[in-house]
């Protein structure tokens, strides 16, 4: 007889301990957001706490740049005054109403430039190639903008131009690292100096030279274009004059800090949101016509080289009136105006680096440390003289630039209005495609055929509008792209968190990350099944392990949404 062996039954595994801490925790500079401004994620309600008045004057505080004097001087001597206040003021109609969704979306939601790109038809990746052409427009302007100051700076104390372009550099520093109250105080403070500085010289012509406004009218120009229009004068110069259409990102970067719109501060909000998002161009359009206006003035007394460089035209205007205080007068107002656009190019700059580079490396060290990086590409352009080539590279950038707002622009108005887009923001990866092709390949397509353009391939008159053509095609091809693949591919899973239906007091609800413990308001948080939980918007963008399983067969995609449960916690202020 054999003995039987019971075997044993077998033991459940123990469950994993879980951590003792948050899984994910952040560089102290990274975690500390009155430096870091929330820059890869949802403005939460929390933050916003300066009003429609203070959130618009700083934003306009950053277009006291002179960029302006020089495009517009350089656009009117190269193709006369008629092309030019035509290429000037079309190009301003086309800014403006471009602009004028961008602003309130981004007002609206609480959301940068690039984070309302990824949800108005370009997907989670698609919105990294908008991240770097963001970031090219803010090194070259700020190398633009840096070499002004640095001619300035020569004229003023005879500081070599080369040493002048590190001081512009290095002096910006401090204030970009401490983020936008830093930034907004130094908008406050300066204002008037630059108000001053830039009503002073037109008045002194105004009494001085009241003859020169109808010399200026028939003006040729430098370059024999003459004083009658020119259709491919007027193309070319609409050109270098869009290539400033990327400004309504920095505008974004501080209409997103605009507080929740209510019935008592509707009209207040509003005007705001106007005036500091597509309202920049307006007096961006006027200073483009002065500063071609002092240059012609300058022009016969400095000559062309120096005329182009807004300092000359600056001390000529004041002269009469100012004496030998015109030349510290106007380097003053120079430098002011230069440190007030710099800090905004820096930052905004530094907020684009920080989304381009969380995507690729699912790293965040934090924004201050791609100030550095931002500043170290401009300082090689200035060193490179590129003020030299100046209308040659803005029109080249426009056409990439104009591709892009354009198609973001096309999906805000056109496509959310027939329903091919949802009719709100999805900034957050657990919801997104990597890539859509509405708005990302429309953008591609503009720009590839424009630049062909640009280049001459298509004739000349197709080289003189190839800005116009990316304008077109983006504008078209985003909705048809749309409409035929129908809306497909702007939502990877339904998000019945904090879609369509929150209000304001459901948003400044907060909720508890489950990967970094962290408090963050309901637009900020995401459900992740791998998590078991909710999980904030940019813990879900640095995970470089879950394989995206929210938006797999697994996780049910394409069958609704895996709706983890939201512990709602007391109201704190929100930290990362």
């Amino acid at each position: 007889m054999t003995d039987t062996v019971t075997p044993p039954t077998p033991q459940p595994e123990a469950a994993p301990e879980p951590p003792a801490g948050p899984r994910r925790s952040y560089a102290r500079l990274a975690a500390d957001e009155s430096r870091e401004d929330y820059s890869l994620r949802y403005a939460p309600h929390s933050f916003r706490r300066w009003s429609p008045g203070t959130v618009a004057g700083t934003a306009l505080g950053g277009i006291a740049y002179l960029a302006d004097f020089a495009i517009g001087a350089s656009i009117v001597f190269t193709y006369g005054f008629t092309s030019g206040l035509a290429s000037i003021l079309t190009a301003a109609a086309l800014i403006f109403l471009t602009g004028i969704p961008i602003a309130r979306a981004c007002a609206t939601y609480g959301l940068d430039m690039d984070l309302i790109t990824r949800g108005a038809g370009f997907g989670y990746f698609g919105s990294t190639l908008t991240s770097l052409i963001y970031a090219s427009f803010t090194f070259i302007f700020f190398a633009l903008e840096g070499s002004i100051m640095a001619q300035a700076m020569h004229q003023a104390v005879g500081l070599p131009v080369q040493a002048g372009y590190l001081v512009t550099t290095l002096i910006v520093i401090p204030i970009v690292f401490k983020g936008m109250g830093a930034l907004a105080k130094v908008q406050a403070w300066t204002q008037p100096v630059w108000l001053i500085g830039l009503v002073l010289p037109f008045a002194v012509l105004a009494f001085e030279a009241p003859d020169a406004w109808g010399a200026f009218a028939s003006f040729g120009g430098t370059e024999g274009a003459g004083a009658g229009f020119s259709w491919i004068g007027f193309g070319l110069g609409t050109g270098v004059a869009l290539s400033l259409i990327a400004q309504i990102g920095e505008q974004a970067d501080y209409l997103r800090f605009m507080p929740a719109k209510t019935e008592a501060n509707r009209r207040r909000w509003n005007l705001a949101v106007l005036a500091a998002g597509p309202g920049w161009v307006v007096i961006g359009a006027a200073k483009q016509l002065g500063g071609a206006f002092l240059a012609f003035v300058a022009l016969e007394a400095v000559g062309k080289t120096h005329a182009l460089e807004p300092i000359a035209p600056q001390i000529e205007a004041l002269r009469p009136w100012l004496g030998s205080v015109a030349l510290p007068a106007a380097a003053l107002f120079v430098i002011v105006s230069q440190i007030k656009i710099n800090v905004t190019n820096a930052y905004s700059g530094s907020l684009s680096w920080s989304n381009f580079f969380s995507r690729v490396t699912h790293r965040h060290p934090g924004r201050v440390w791609y100030i550095f990086l931002n500043l170290a590409i401009a300082l090689t352009l200035m060193e490179m003289n590129m003020f030299a080539a100046l209308n040659k590279l803005l029109g080249f950038y426009s056409n990439v630039g104009i591709a892009w707002i354009a198609a973001v622009a096309a999906d805000l108005v056109i496509n959310k209005r027939a329903g091919w887009s949802p009719p709100y923001i999805e900034f957050k990866r657990a919801y997104l495609y990597a890539v859509n092709p509405a708005g990302f390949g429309a953008m591609v397509v503009a720009s590839v055929v424009s630049i062909l353009a640009f280049f001459g391939l298509f004739g000349t008159y197709a080289e003189a509008f190839s800005t116009f053509i990316a304008a077109g095609l983006a504008l078209v091809l985003c909705p048809l792209i749309a409409w035929v693949t129908r809306g497909r591919y702007y939502l990877a899973r339904p998000n019945t968190v904090n879609g369509p239906g929150a209000d304001v007091a459901d948003e400044r609800a907060t909720h508890t990350c489950a990967e970094c413990e962290t408090a963050y308001e309901l637009p900020d948080i995401a459900d992740c099944p791998v998590r078991s939980g909710p999980v904030c918007s940019l813990c879900c963008s640095l995970d470089a392990t879950c394989g995206d399983a929210c938006r797999t067969d697994r996780a049910g995609a394409g069958r609704g949404p895996v709706l983890m449960p939201v512990p709602t916690v007391p109201a704190a202020a929100p930290g990362a």
